[in-house]
């Protein structure tokens, strides 16, 4: 083999790693047509049981106040059909595989399918914003990092996976936010417990209304979280500074009770139990995908209709006793619709290891969040399955995947609920004033564990 031979096969094998090119103008226009302003088909699908986009639910209900829960603004609709273990089979093109090892494992669990609202909605600088990151965003870092984006989706256009991924990373739920957080989990034997609950800080200078592309100092997403209970964790605080390339390094910081100081977290990444769900979730799966992702190769599949979790908003202010049944969510509480999906394949990259060596994400079109997740073991067994239920909120407005997620360990029995504020002060609650980098740095975090 030649030297040129040689290149132009590496070339070749590297391509999906590549900085990717950003759309032509005559693509970017269709923002302002046949699709959405975030990239979704605007119209409905075939029989019309996705519905064309109208603008989404921008206004929130008369009477309702910041940080309550929101109310289900949907609660008037009746489920179309029901899906169970005897009924998938009819059902199995619109349902996912996690969803049917679910059915086939636990014979009373169904979904309840209601009509599809496509409720999503955004403000209009940030419908602004992605049209110009439309034309000057681009994927660096072997497509684990954007450049050329701000205040918008970066990739309305996708061509590949790696930027469907990014979407989601930068989809928007929000700028600065306040919300009281706890996470729940169910043992194999049905035991429920809380595994922590506090407060949850959430700002996004990617999204600050008054920043620019030019001003950016490439974190997009600052977390933090303080917690109250239960009590051998009181006073505990973890934050994360989230990059959006490999040039701004990420950041991680704990606080510690008995030392009473603040300390550079560890690497946590990747298949690392995580604690907080008490190992039944792992780090990668926080959020629906959190920290690096090089581990696995992404494939863009395509786009399919599937039956998701949607305008969850009767979930989100249920009775914790109520929603958390033994085995499952409680299937009369959980709202499912028919939605078009992008979906993305994960496999382990050459010469990486990975509990869970293939995944598939399925990411919403209207939001760009990933809805659900399916993950495979090294013998291809199908092993944990993810959720999300999405909280309508139109005071923001945003519809919001970052609340309610968690997931179930198919081999034990055991899943998880994180992120959620039943029976909480405070519901995913815009910062008034809007919180700041210095909210979230080493010093803010120590003197508030020192409270």
């Amino acid at each position: 083999m030649n030297h040129r031979t040689f290149l132009a096969l590496l070339l070749a094998a590297l391509a999906p790693h590549l900085a990717s090119a950003a759309v032509s103008a005559d693509e970017a226009a269709k923002l302002k047509s046949t699709l959405t302003p975030l990239g979704a088909e605007r119209g409905a699908n075939k029989d019309g049981s996705i519905p064309a986009w109208d603008g989404g639910v921008a206004k929130a209900p008369a009477g309702y106040k910041s940080g309550d829960a929101r109310p289900d603004l949907f609660s008037g609709d009746k489920p179309l059909l029901s899906i169970d273990a005897k009924t998938m089979d009819r059902h199995a093109d619109k349902l996912t595989d996690g969803v049917k090892a679910l059915m086939k494992k636990y014979p009373d669990y169904r979904i309840d399918v209601y009509p599809t609202h496509r409720s999503a909605a955004a403000p209009q600088w940030v419908y602004d914003n992605t049209y110009k990151n439309a034309t000057r965003a681009t994927l660096v870092d072997g497509g684990h990092g954007v450049e050329g984006a701000y205040g918008g989706i970066p990739f309305p256009l996708p061509k590949d996976g790696y930027e469907v991924i990014q979407n989601h990373r930068l989809a928007w739920i929000g700028y600065s936010i306040t919300s009281n957080s706890s996470a729940w989990v169910v043992t194999s034997d049905g035991k429920r417990s809380l595994a922590s609950a506090g407060l949850q800080r959430l700002h996004r200078p990617y999204y600050d209304p008054a920043g620019s592309l030019d001003g950016f100092k490439g974190y997009y997403s600052y977390t933090k979280f303080y917690a109250t209970d239960p009590g051998s964790k009181a006073g505990e605080s973890i934050m994360e500074h989230a990059a959006i390339n490999a040039k701004t390094a990420r950041g991680l910081w704990q606080y510690l009770v008995g030392q009473r100081r603040v300390r550079k977290g560890p690497s946590v990444a990747y298949d690392t139990p995580d604690a907080v769900t008490s190992g039944i979730g792992l780090i990668d799966e926080a959020f629906m995908l959190f920290g690096p992702l090089d581990k696995h190769e992404l494939k863009l599949v395509g786009k399919k209709e599937i039956y998701v979790p949607y305008n969850n908003n009767r979930a989100a202010s249920a009775n914790i006793a109520d929603l958390l049944h033994p085995k499952t969510l409680n299937p009369g509480l959980v709202r499912w619709e028919l939605h078009r999906v992008w979906v993305v394949e994960a496999a382990l990259a050459g010469g990486k290891r990975h509990v869970v060596p293939k995944r598939k994400y399925y990411i919403d079109e209207d939001t760009w969040q990933i809805l659900l997740v399916d993950g495979w073991d090294a013998n291809n067994e199908l092993v944990r399955t993810n959720f999300t239920l999405t909280l309508l909120a139109p005071d923001i407005p945003a519809l919001v995947g970052q609340t309610q997620w968690g997931g179930y360990d198919l081999r034990t029995g055991a899943y998880y609920l994180n992120m959620a504020a039943n029976e909480m002060p405070i519901q995913y609650k815009p910062a008034v004033p809007p919180l700041t980098p210095a909210n979230f740095s080493p010093e803010a975090l120590a003197n508030e564990g020192a409270r």
